[in-house]
């Protein structure tokens, strides 16, 4: 009896690991608009205020933070990044705008209105992505670890491991806070991971593949899906790639269980 007991008890933990991994919803799209985005833009950040959209571009000699027109994609306000930097994910704090780059190991901040540097900062390791709660910053470095940083010193205070279904999530990119969840693009891929910022369990995978056809692009190679943006006072959810020609507004759309 006591072998039988075992043998129900494992069966039943099979039972319920198998129930947890088909309740990991998986999300399409529907587009609601489209908008024009500039193609010599290597989008690496991008986030959504006051009714602009707030852009940071890559490739050394070529990288840029931006204030862009949402509806025309006019680019307002630039400041551009000196060699040898590569600029990448961007964050708003209060009145600053944060930046980082990806080997250098250095950070910017700026005055968001004007893009006036204040200083820089360092960390270790690369930098990928940023953005924030109401209380803390969220970066990626490309690994599976979120740190979590300290919006005012920019100290590391903690991190975050991303697992989907026990396993490490990996290329976790330009990063979005949208309704208490962090949304993470995944570099090379199609798809957006909806992270839970306490366990780093992922809740739900987003599957923007046929979006846009990337083989259109110059480079379809490296000019991949990247960038999303979240208007919270209107309930929008924008997303872009590096150089395509449109920004899109989407609504997701749950599919059926894996």
């Amino acid at each position: 009896m006591p072998l039988m007991r075992h043998l129900i008890a494992t069966v039943a933990l099979l039972l319920c690991a198998t129930a947890t991994r088909a309740a990991v919803p998986i999300y399409g799209y529907k587009v609601v608009n489209a908008y024009p985005h500039d193609t010599s833009a290597y989008t690496e950040g991008l986030f959504y205020r006051g009714g602009y959209l707030y852009e940071s571009t890559g490739e050394i000699g070529e990288s840029s933070v931006r204030k862009v027109q949402l509806e025309t994609g006019k680019v307002v306000q630039r400041h551009d990044v000196p060699s040898p930097y590569f600029g990448e994910g961007i964050v708003d704090w209060k009145n600053r705008l944060i930046q980082l780059t990806w080997k250098s190991g250095t950070g910017f901040v700026y005055d968001l209105e004007g893009f006036k540097l204040r200083h820089t900062f360092s960390y270790p390791g690369e930098g990928w992505a940023l953005t924030r709660d109401s209380r803390q910053l969220y970066m990626s470095d490309g690994s599976a670890v979120l740190r979590i940083l300290d919006p005012d010193s920019l100290a590391t205070t903690g991190s975050i491991m991303v697992m989907d279904d026990g396993v490490p999530v990996t290329n976790l990119n330009e990063l979005e806070w949208v309704n208490g969840e962090i949304y993470a693009n995944i570099w090379l891929t199609d798809r957006i991971a909806r992270i839970d910022p306490t366990s780093g369990h992922v809740l739900g995978w987003i599957d923007l593949t046929g979006l846009f056809d990337v083989n259109r692009l110059a480079e379809p190679g490296e000019d991949v899906l990247n960038g999303i943006a979240w208007d919270a006072v209107h309930d929008r959810l924008f997303v872009t790639g590096k150089r395509w020609p449109q920004l899109f507004e989407i609504k997701l759309v749950k599919k059926p269980g894996r």
